[in-house]
């Protein structure tokens, strides 16, 4: 959801700053300059927050998800202008790619990765630098966020119907491609519980993965579209966290690991997680529309602009 919704993004600003009048090399500056502030935002900041864990924490340097939405957010920007029909296409071959330039987990972990193989290509490494963000494997969902952004921009109604008939014919292909447990899967199913069929492979994001969480996705968009037509203010909430995505994320990460080690530092079960998890959000709901309202106003910093 984080790198197709990016896509989505890129594809809406863009759009708009065309019909605004900016030329080309200025909407892709920004981008440039978005996506390096997300890999610096990366090491400089989330990492210092993985250190909290109450378990420890191993590798020196650690290659997470901001790492490659701001590699993916650079190299998706000199594709903005291609048709929807060339992307979806390109993010098809992406899909098929990825589960061909990766082997099963078994044989991976006995490969020896240099670092630009762990940047770009293949999870994993060691302590010296962990990579669980390579930027290709992911690239494929941004491209397929642009394709979705550029038919959103100009038709809303029949593009989010598509999506849903288009959410369903993914759920349906994941069931097929989960119990063939072939192509698709990286890694066989361990066994035969309805968990271990939903226990897709995630780094890289095989095409079982994509297909499952894209198809709910796509299908909760549509829903999302509809409540909106109909009742509105039930969305407001979820409107000023989605307003501010980035500071949300880098706040959650401090405030989740402040009350983890305040209040349980010896961890909790799941049911006994859920009443923290509204806890933070309740705290986050005023941070996040405060920042919106600092973001939006007219003493804006040239800086706040890329949040």
């Amino acid at each position: 959801g984080f790198f197709f919704l990016m896509g989505v993004g890129m594809a809406l600003y863009a759009t708009k700053c065309t019909r605004e009048g900016q030329n080309r090399l200025q909407i892709m500056g920004h981008f440039w300059v978005r996506g390096v502030l997300l890999i610096a935002l990366q090491f400089l900041v989330v990492n210092q927050a993985w250190q909290l864990s109450p378990g420890g924490w191993g590798p020196n340097l650690y290659v997470g998800v901001l790492y490659a939405l701001g590699g993916a957010m650079i190299v998706s920007s000199l594709l903005l202008w291609l048709k929807p029909g060339y992307l979806l296409l390109l993010a098809g071959l992406l899909f098929v790619g990825t589960e061909l330039i990766h082997p099963d987990p078994a044989a991976w972990n006995q490969m020896i990765l240099s670092d630009f193989q762990r940047l770009f290509i293949h999870p994993g490494g060691d302590l010296r630098l962990w990579s669980n963000y390579p930027i290709l494997p992911w690239l494929e969902l941004a491209v397929f966020g642009l394709a979705y952004g550029r038919q959103l921009a100009f038709d809303p109604r029949r593009t989010y119907r598509q999506g849903l008939l288009l959410g369903v014919g993914f759920l349906m292909l994941f069931v097929g491609v989960r119990a063939l447990d072939g192509f698709g899967n990286i890694r066989p199913r361990a066994g035969e519980t309805w968990i271990e069929f939903l226990n897709v492979v995630k780094y890289p994001p095989s095409l079982s993965f994509t297909l499952l969480t894209m198809g709910i996705n796509l299908v909760a968009l549509w829903f999302f579209a509809r409540i909106a037509e109909k009742r509105s203010i039930i969305l407001r909430p979820l409107v000023v966290y989605g307003r501010t995505p980035l500071f949300f994320y880098l706040a959650h990460l401090f405030l989740y690991a402040a009350l983890g080690l305040l209040i349980t530092p010896e961890g909790t079960s799941i049911a006994g997680m859920i009443p923290y998890w509204l806890l933070g959000l309740l705290i986050l709901y005023p941070l996040c529309h405060w920042f919106a309202r600092l973001r939006g106003g007219p003493k804006m910093g040239w800086a706040l602009r890329y949040f």
